[in-house]
């Protein structure tokens, strides 16, 4: 069984992100707006809930999964697999040694919609920005400076388990483990950046949210089709601020 969590709005929006790259699609037209009901988006979600609701991959209990709990099922041997971005820290946090697991890339289907860019991931992390207007300009520069330095890239990225921005602080034996390579090569080779839009946080929010209704629906045993599919999404954009 592959562990997913259902009801984590985020873990949601990051998944079918990725399945709508592979299906040659965005949730937003060139020009910024919202474009939610695109049959390919709609493919896409449907495809991953359909993990669920037609496949029975995964569990019907992980629809309610949002505090990692799928993490937890993987760490203590109740599911195979697990979807995920970075876990070591998280699974080693329960007793889950380094050795007792494999990363691999997630898989593009193949056939329709074909290889592509053979998207499967997405770039994300923390962002940092300086306003024009800031009362210290010179001194939020240097924090961001500092920040980014390979040294302080070092510490931070140890403590989270996650992979450096900073090339130069890539070099560090801690990010060279076999785990990390496939991280690394994925994200340099094969991840794409959520959409750049003023309404990013709000996207995430509303289509989040429709999968997450979804996977209720399949876990309560209600049909998941193309039509209902179409009908949350259709819902979640017009959620969407006017632009």
């Amino acid at each position: 069984m592959l562990g997913a969590e259902g009801a984590n709005v985020s873990e949601n929006i990051h998944h079918v992100f990725v399945f709508a790259k592979q299906h040659g699609a965005d949730f937003f037209t060139a020009d910024g707006k919202p474009d939610f009901t695109n049959p390919k988006v709609v493919e896409a979600v449907k495809q991953y809930v359909d993990l669920m609701a037609k496949d029975k991959v995964i569990p019907t209990g992980d629809a309610e999964y949002a505090q990692n709990q799928s993490v937890s099922d993987f760490a203590k041997g109740k599911q195979a697999m697990l979807l995920w971005q970075s876990a070591a820290a998280n699974l080693k946090s329960q007793g889950m040694s380094e050795d007792a697991y494999g990363i691999a890339p997630v898989p593009v289907r193949s056939g329709t919609p074909g290889t592509g860019a053979q998207t499967n991931s997405m770039v994300a992390g923390i962002n940092m920005a300086v306003f024009k207007n800031s009362h210290n300009l010179d001194g939020a520069t240097k924090f961001v400076k500092f920040m980014t330095s390979d040294d302080e890239q070092k510490i931070l990225n140890k403590a989270y388990t996650s992979i450096p921005p900073v090339k130069g602080a890539q070099a560090d034996a801690a990010f060279n483990s076999p785990s990390n390579a496939v991280l690394k090569t994925t994200l340099g080779t094969s991840a794409a950046a959520l959409p750049q839009v003023a309404s990013e946080s709000q996207f995430e929010t509303a289509v989040g949210t429709a999968v997450k209704d979804l996977f209720a629906d399949a876990a309560a045993g209600r049909a998941v089709t193309t039509d209902s599919v179409k009908a949350k999404l259709e819902k979640a954009q017009q959620q969407m601020p006017a632009a």
